[in-house]
């Protein structure tokens, strides 16, 4: 039988693979949700989503894309099979005092599709990224 390397371990070697792994799932979650034939944003909602994004920048504050973040989970099993998982910790969200929010640049349902889309965006990430955590965690135990 085969000894498999311990949750915990296993875990730690992932996390140094998750950067990569995040990068990789933004550029296909934002292709697939943002780009092509069926985009969840209209072009002006997406310009008004890279506008916010620049300002925040520039204002000092992160912005919107890139703030989403990652974590892995454990499934807290005690089988043999190791359930690790992936989780978004931080779902970037325009709220109420975001700069460009009540200067004639965004209203209440404009706000409601872009948080809705950012939320679905990072929750595609975070399957994307655990596709990868999966092939890895295969890979590790063969």
């Amino acid at each position: 039988m085969a000894e498999f390397p311990d949750e915990r371990q296993l875990v730690l070697r992932a996390r140094s693979q998750m950067e990569q792994w995040t990068r990789n799932a933004r550029n296909e979650a934002y292709a697939e949700l943002f780009e092509g034939d069926d985009p969840i944003l209209t072009e002006e909602e997406l310009r008004q989503l890279d506008a916010l994004d620049s300002e925040l920048e520039r204002n000092g504050g992160d912005g919107v894309w890139g703030t989403d973040q990652y974590g892995i989970h454990t499934a807290g099993t005690s089988s043999t099979d190791t359930s690790l998982g992936v989780v978004c910790v931080y779902h970037p969200q325009i709220t109420r005092d975001t700069v460009l929010r009540g200067q004639g640049g965004l209203d209440d349902e404009t706000e409601e599709r872009l948080n809705a889309a950012l939320w679905r965006y990072s929750e595609r990430v975070a399957t994307l990224v655990e596709v990868e955590l999966d092939e890895f965690v295969r890979q590790t135990r063969h």
